[in-house]
């Protein structure tokens, strides 16, 4: 009898947990909730989608790369690369402003300012031929000479980047203070400062792209200075 009556209460025992226990089972068993990325994560993500798309384009080429490529070693899918880019042209439109702006100088405006209009053109020309000639730029330039007939667009996109326009009215500026001070003479001092530019940039860039001997860190202070000098000189030959 008191055998039976033992047994009784022995089965109605119920052991309760302590609630550390209830709450380290409800982390185990609850599941994760998915959700929207952070913004840091988003960025990080976009900045890796960059990084694949610009070593593959400039490297293999517009055309060549695809953007299951992409989507492949930036380990994403083509729906999470849709999620952010609308097509390649949009990606490439991002790949080159992006290597536009990290060749910008820190301080641009403060470029063309203080000294002599010989000290500035030749600081800003010194900059320019810096941007121009990194393997990236030069990589960039090369991939548009290469498929811009195939694949127009890319024209477009490299034209829209604001970096030479914003050099050429600069320049501009600093040429119309000039004329105004009667020190010089243009007509057009936005012609002017396009021709500029290109007399800075235009040879040094051909042999660096392999048209012939590339110009030594000396070489190209020297063209510097010498273009400068022959540019503001055709300038003032109309004062005399």
């Amino acid at each position: 009898m008191r055998r039976d009556i033992y047994r009784a209460i022995t089965v109605r025992v119920k052991i309760v947990p302590t609630p550390s226990k209830l709450r380290l089972a409800r982390k185990r068993i609850t599941p994760r909730r998915g959700g929207r990325p952070s913004s840091a994560d988003a960025a990080r993500l976009n900045e890796t989608i960059l990084d694949v798309a610009t070593e593959l384009i400039l490297n293999e080429g517009y055309g060549v790369t695809s953007i299951e490529a992409i989507a492949r070693r930036a380990r994403i899918s083509k729906r999470t690369f849709y999620s952010r880019f609308k097509d390649k042209a949009e990606l490439f439109a991002a790949v080159v402003h992006r290597v536009v702006e990290r060749l910008r100088p820190p301080d641009d405006a403060g470029l063309f300012e203080g000294g002599t209009i010989e000290e500035i053109l030749k600081r800003a020309a010194q900059v320019i031929l810096r941007a121009v000639l990194s393997p990236q730029a030069l990589a960039l330039h090369r991939v548009i000479l290469a498929e811009a007939t195939r694949f127009p667009e890319l024209a477009k996109v490299v034209s829209e980047q604001r970096g030479r326009s914003e050099a050429i009215t600069r320049i501009a500026a600093l040429l119309e203070g000039e004329v105004q001070a009667g020190r010089i003479a243009l007509d057009n001092t936005s012609f002017a400062a396009e021709q500029f530019l290109q007399m800075v940039v235009g040879l040094p860039q051909r042999r660096s792209l392999g048209l012939g001997t590339p110009m030594s860190p000396s070489k190209l202070e020297s063209w510097a200075r010498d273009t400068v000098a022959l540019f503001l000189n055709g300038c003032r030959v109309r004062l005399n």
